[in-house]
């Protein structure tokens, strides 16, 4: 990408920033901070990558986008408007009764939105679907699923990560905004410094495996960020090794 693509690129970024605050400010409710973190990615899709037409929104050639993390959709109809799907005004109804863009995307009525998303971890499973769909039909085009990190905490997000890879579909590009934040506060505070509680009680009730008192404890005064760091080293402290010994022994009693 030449210099003069990418300052183009910038600046149309920044318009779409101006978009979202715009329709958040207007609608005095919705999600500013994930919409804003995603409005790069946006960009890149709507003006450099996908193969759309504004006037023909519905084109059964197009790529699709699917925004999983739909409470950002500010965002996404900042996006659309920009590349002419609708009237950049709409954006100062977002979230009014009776106006077309809703506080999640909505498939039947906004042009351009390729799914009706907001129950997280939905949108990639049913981007899996339209390509697998597209595999069966030999169809040209693409499906980016653009996901939330906090998002992806969620088991249905693993699900469709597995049936994506089962059925080998190439034609799909997930794509994870890490900005490091979900409603609940950071990522690391909500999800990677959790204690390993729930990982020793499910080794001990689905796979009833017998742990001693001492490993319960190794165990439960261990983050899942410490043990995700130890599984990546070569070596290892007499404690580390302990904690992989106590994993091995179930799938070796298995």
């Amino acid at each position: 990408m030449d210099a003069s693509i990418k300052k183009q690129l910038e600046k149309t970024a920044c318009k779409i920033r101006m978009g979202v605050i715009e329709g958040v400010y207007n609608a005095k409710s919705g999600h500013p901070g994930g919409s804003l973190s995603i409005c790069d990615v946006l960009t890149y899709l709507y003006f450099a990558k996908l193969n759309v037409d504004p006037k023909n929104p519905k084109m059964p050639e197009r790529d699709r986008v699917v925004l999983s993390k739909g409470h950002c959709a500010p965002a996404l109809y900042s996006a659309l408007a920009e590349r002419g799907f609708f009237d950049a005004n709409e954006l100062k109804s977002l979230r009014h009764i009776g106006a077309m863009l809703q506080g999640h995307p909505d498939m039947k009525g906004t042009p351009g939105v390729d799914m009706s998303t907001g129950s997280l971890g939905q949108g990639i499973s049913a981007a899996c679907g339209m390509a697998l769909g597209g595999k069966f039909s030999s169809a040209p085009y693409k499906v980016y699923a653009i996901l939330g990190d906090g998002e992806i905490e969620e088991g249905q997000v693993w699900e469709a990560a597995m049936f994506a890879a089962h059925n080998k579909l190439d034609n799909l590009v997930a794509i994870v905004d890490n900005n490091g934040l979900q409603i609940d506060g950071k990522i690391t505070d909500a999800f990677l410094s959790l204690q390993c509680d729930l990982i020793t009680e499910i080794l001990i009730s689905e796979y009833n495996m017998k742990l001693k008192d001492e490993d319960k404890k190794i165990l439960q005064s261990l983050n899942l960020k410490e043990f995700s760091q130890i599984l990546n080293k070569k070596q290892r402290t007499q404690r580390e090794k302990k904690i992989i010994d106590i994993f091995n022994s179930y799938y070796k009693d298995k």
